[in-house]
């Protein structure tokens, strides 16, 4: 596996080597010991599964209690996956990066604790894998506004296409330093 620090270096991307033949391929998603060694001592408590249709976009969601670290991976489709640095604390607050995952590059990205995560579907539709390092806390769920101007993020939206959204994401907010963790 390869290991590459984004400009965000906390965020890491995962490349797996794929081994093919006529037959099909082969890919190891997940090493213990390597990702220990390569990226971060965490154990994680729960794989979590979506499917979505093309356009549609989730997210930026994160805790502020049970603040979880995920690690991303997209088994079909394609997907623009971002994570948006929600540390008060860091140089890099309310920076983001983002970076295409999908079943061909299976790519995979690390999200520490502290960063908002979201994605968009490119595909007719994706599935979306991500292990987690904490438990769902409903109760201190944020809900970044998507396209919160302050933070910038350059989503491949064609023109004329409007992202489907939840209910929730349609609420979210912009990024607020009172509700960013420390």
């Amino acid at each position: 596996m390869k290991f590459t620090r984004l400009a965000i270096p906390d965020l890491v991307l995962i490349e797996p080597q794929v081994f093919g033949d006529a037959r099909g391929s082969f890919v190891m998603t997940w090493q213990d010991e390597a990702f220990r060694r390569g990226i971060a001592d965490v154990t994680f408590i729960q794989d979590n599964q979506s499917r979505s249709r093309q356009w549609t976009l989730r997210g930026l969601h994160f805790q502020s209690r049970h603040t979880q670290g995920k690690l991303v991976r997209c088994s079909a489709g394609r997907v623009w996956d971002v994570a948006v640095d929600v540390r008060r604390s860091s140089s890099t607050f309310g920076n983001w990066a983002a970076t295409e995952l999908s079943e061909d590059n299976q790519h995979q990205l690390w999200i520490p604790p502290g960063f908002a995560h979201g994605f968009l579907v490119l595909s007719e539709t994706a599935d979306i894998q991500y292990k987690v390092t904490d438990r769902y806390d409903a109760s201190s769920e944020q809900t970044i506004r998507w396209n919160d101007p302050a933070i910038g993020i350059d989503w491949p939206i064609p023109a004329g296409v409007q992202p489907v959204l939840s209910a929730k994401d349609t609420l979210g907010t912009p990024l607020d330093m009172s509700a960013a963790l420390p």
